[in-house]
């Protein structure tokens, strides 16, 4: 009897001791917070859901996100673009739905892949992305510029013109109509 009410005793405890930390966890901020972007870029209504990381003090484009790596586009778990109406990014059709975006950063030029699978987390244990290439539905080519200003913090922006992602010294504008 002594034993079962030593061992409630030790249950409850080590209940306790758990729900402390888990809440202790949920009130740290993340270090790449989830974001979305909202717009109207022609007619549609586009969404943009991401993470945002931070460059903190790191170079990022070339090295953090390398060139030539297909990537992300955002932190965690694959970076969401929805639009409610069929459009044209970059001249080419993306029929109205739900899409991971990554990007493919390069130097002078990047591409960015829409992809109908939706829902994975961004990257595999070997740090290549989750991107299943069977399921890409668009590629568009774009073009990076430097920014007029540094942007600590990764941010997509949704424009009559379309969006632009920005991060560090960097900005790269994506056309739609």
């Amino acid at each position: 009897m002594k034993k079962k009410m030593i061992l409630k005793g030790f249950v409850m405890m080590l209940a306790c001791m758990l729900t402390a930390v888990a809440s202790q966890a949920q009130d740290k901020p993340k270090p790449s917070p989830a974001k979305t972007a909202t717009g109207k870029a022609g007619a549609a209504n586009i969404t943009i859901s991401y993470s945002a990381p931070s460059a903190k003090g790191r170079k990022v484009f070339g090295e953090l996100v390398p060139f030539d790596k297909v990537w992300r586009a955002g932190a965690n778990e694959a970076t969401i673009f929805e639009t409610d109406k069929d459009i044209m990014v970059e001249g080419q059709k993306l029929p109205a739905g739900k899409y991971s975006l990554y990007a493919l950063p390069g130097a002078s030029e990047w591409s960015f892949i829409f992809n109908s699978e939706t829902g994975q987390w961004g990257i595999k244990r070997g740090g290549e992305t989750s991107k299943d290439a069977s399921k890409d539905v668009l590629t568009v080519k774009a073009k990076p510029a430097k920014s007029a200003s540094m942007a600590e913090t990764m941010a997509y922006e949704v424009t009559p013109a379309g969006f632009v992602l920005r991060w560090e010294n960097t900005e790269v504008p994506v056309a739609i109509k």
